[in-house]
């Protein structure tokens, strides 16, 4: 009897599935979607280069650790609150130290674990800063679109991000690398 066509005969290889390549119109939105994080994250970090002497990066860090309870955080859970690998979150923080911003503390039930700590000199930095950087975020985003826009993208952008964040144990999530 002879096999199916779509299945591989014996020793063979199957063939990997044909790609889901975007549609005409799913390129559009890809392409606007890439374009504009693109330039709205090369604007933001431009402002806060020439404001602050940061990058939106560290600006970020420093904003999550000024909401948190006396200013500081367990370095795991900042990295995972700003998204990022715990080595760049490690680099990120030793800039920040340098410039006394930030300092680093042991954390007394964990050998191993740190806090971060945002010092009153990151907290003026941050506060002179912000006032700037809430401009440009306005201008570059919130002024451009409609109160419905504005609903709809946040609802799209907390869908992408839970769908990158799975809760399975293994997840292969930047704060765990």
């Amino acid at each position: 009897m002879k096999a199916p066509a779509s299945a591989p005969t014996p020793g063979s290889v199957a063939e990997p599935p044909e790609p889901r390549w975007l549609t005409a119109e799913e390129q559009r939105v890809w392409r606007s979607f890439m374009e504009g994080v693109t330039l709205l994250d090369d604007h933001l970090d431009r402002q806060l280069q020439r404001d602050a002497g940061m990058p939106h990066i560290y600006y970020g860090l420093l904003v999550k650790l000024a909401e948190a309870p006396r200013r500081r955080l367990r370095m795991t859970e900042l990295a995972m609150l700003a998204k990022i690998t715990r080595s760049r979150l490690s680099h990120a923080i030793a800039r920040l130290e340098k410039n006394g911003w930030v300092r680093r503390e042991d954390c007394p039930d964990d050998k191993r674990g740190q806090f971060a700590v945002l010092t009153d000199e990151g907290y003026e930095v941050l506060r002179q800063t912000a006032p700037g950087h809430v401009e440009a975020v306005r201008q570059a985003v919130f002024d451009r679109l409609t109160p419905e826009q504005q609903k709809s993208l946040g609802e799209i952008m907390r869908i992408i991000a839970e769908g990158l964040q799975p809760a399975e144990a293994g997840a292969d999530l930047p704060w765990l690398r």
